[in-house]
């Protein structure tokens, strides 16, 4: 009985420090530890473009995974695999599968202001509010907080991957168990929008099989405090090309005669909404029903709403909801990019054979996709369009008046948990632990992650943990992670991972 006791008295009693004095001085001392892999990782260029980028990327998170103590497995699709790792803990009695993104965005390189987008740089804002480079060998000592490390995916999620492996490394060290499995799914697809998720959930149902999802992926609340996310918009994509003459024509012979496609485009969009924001096409919100039990948990999300338009440099917002989390609760329709001939220095005085639109509809749990591309397919018809597939034909063109290409796509759905779940309850003992008070609860976030396939074929209740910094410029040139959120990230997850479930 004696060594049996001694092994209860090991494995409780980091338990019980880490998540008093120590857990902060843990969380820098393996974030100090982490930059040289961190630095290897974040180098790997990751666009899900590229398939032979990601290769090297799951051979990469194999290797790092297995030295921590996970089985891999790789789950084939059409393309590139999935990766999923896992690792069993004596006398668990549940499985909590966490997701994780690992591919990147495309890069620009004339917009970054650095080298190589990939590889990351450390940086620390002058007097002048500008980020400059400082030597990488700062992070050997004192740690600024408000240091940057500047690279493609540093936040999104390439930061919240590392957060992961190194609270792995803590857990490790300090030979604590868990009281539940672990299965881990890494997606190399999430900026494509996962078009093989949906599919390989159901292949590997199996595999995948777990009580609980948690998805270590997002900024936190604009306030920069420690939050939990319980829902995620879903997404389609639309394009649109509306036709005018076979080629482009000179605008001075044949303006006042030959229609321009560029005006049909622009006035079939302004069909589309009213002036105040709302979308004017018919059904758009139905279902849609905001309590005002719902409205009060929308109202302690501490918002600051003054400071989001001034932030943003605008004077007021669409009439969507009576303030910004109301607002995301409701389905969007966005246009994403215009394009019709040349402008700029390029400019020339043509009349355009084409215009063409690329939007989305940001989904919400009471919306079906299928149904809201519907409704603006119904109403681009009634607004007298004819819809072709792919370039009208030479009859088509002697026949219609107005002709518009209409291409779309379903990406995922949305998903949303109650607050009163288990995971939910979990979660925020964890995060009290680590914080010594509860996350802001957003209902939903108003962008989206492909976690629906899980939710709906796996009957799994999921719930974000966003970690990194709002302003990190995700998507866009110059992305970065602030490191006093990637210190806390760590903290958060180790917090999570030592919380009894």
């Amino acid at each position: 009985m004696k060594p049996f006791f001694l092994v209860l008295i090991f494995f409780s009693t980091p338990f019980t420090t880490i998540c008093s004095q120590n857990l902060d001085g843990l969380s820098l001392k393996y974030a100090k530890a982490s930059f040289t892999e961190l630095y290897e990782f974040f180098s790997l260029p990751n666009n899900a473009y590229n398939p032979e980028d990601i290769e090297t990327n799951v051979k990469w998170c194999e290797n790092a995974f297995q030295k921590r103590g996970f089985k891999t497995q790789r789950l084939k699709t059409e393309t590139v695999p999935l990766l999923l790792a896992t690792r069993d803990f004596p006398n668990a009695k549940k499985t909590v599968l966490i997701y994780l993104q690992i591919d990147g965005q495309p890069v620009d390189t004339s917009k970054w202001h650095q080298p190589d987008p990939y590889i990351p740089v450390l940086k620390e804002k002058n007097n002048d509010s500008n980020w400059n480079i400082i030597d990488w060998n700062n992070l050997e000592g004192d740690i600024n907080r408000d240091w940057r490390i500047f690279s493609r995916s540093a936040s999104d999620a390439r930061g919240p991957d590392m957060m992961f492996l190194k609270a792995m490394d803590i857990i490790n060290d300090l030979n604590f168990q868990p009281n539940f499995n672990l299965k881990v799914i890494m997606d190399f697809e999430e900026e494509l929008g996962s078009p093989r998720l949906p599919k390989a959930v159901l292949d590997y149902k199996k595999e995948l099989t777990s009580d609980m999802l948690v998805i270590f992926d997002g900024p936190r609340h604009l306030s920069n405090q420690p939050t939990l996310t319980y829902g995620a918009r879903g997404i389609a994509t639309i394009s649109l090309e509306v036709f005018g003459p076979r080629t482009p024509l000179h605008s001075g012979n044949y303006g006042n005669y030959a229609p321009n496609p560029a005006v049909k485009l622009s006035q079939l969009l302004a069909t589309m909404w009213q002036e105040d924001g709302r979308v004017a096409i018919l059904g758009w919100y139905d279902g849609i029903i905001i309590s005002e039990e719902v409205k009060a948990i929308l109202k302690q999300v501490p918002d600051d709403e003054e400071q989001i338009k001034k932030d943003f440099g605008i004077a007021s917002t669409d009439n969507i909801g009576n303030n910004f989390q109301e607002a995301i609760q409701y389905p969007a329709l966005g246009i994403l990019g215009l394009k019709a001939a040349w402008i700029g220095k390029e400019t020339r005085t043509i009349i355009p054979a084409t215009a063409i639109a690329e939007m989305n509809i940001r989904l919400v749990k009471e919306t079906n996709g299928a149904r809201m591309v519907k409704l603006l397919k119904d109403h681009i018809v009634n607004q007298g369009y004819y819809l072709v597939e792919e370039k009208p034909t030479e009859e088509e063109r002697m026949t219609y008046n107005k002709i518009v290409r209409f291409n779309s796509e379903i990406s995922y759905g949305a998903f949303r948990t109650d607050f009163d779940t288990e995971i939910g309850e979990w979660l925020r003992k964890g995060m009290r632990s680590a914080f010594g008070k509860d996350p802001i609860q957003i209902r939903t976030a108003g962008g989206s992650i492909p976690i629906s396939p899980f939710v709906i074929t796996l009957g799994l209740p999921a719930v974000a943990v966003p970690t990194v910094n709002p302003d990190n410029n995700q998507h866009s040139p110059n992305e970065n992670i602030r490191l006093g959120n990637y210190i806390d990230g760590i903290k958060t997850i180790v917090a999570i991972l030592m919380e009894k479930l």
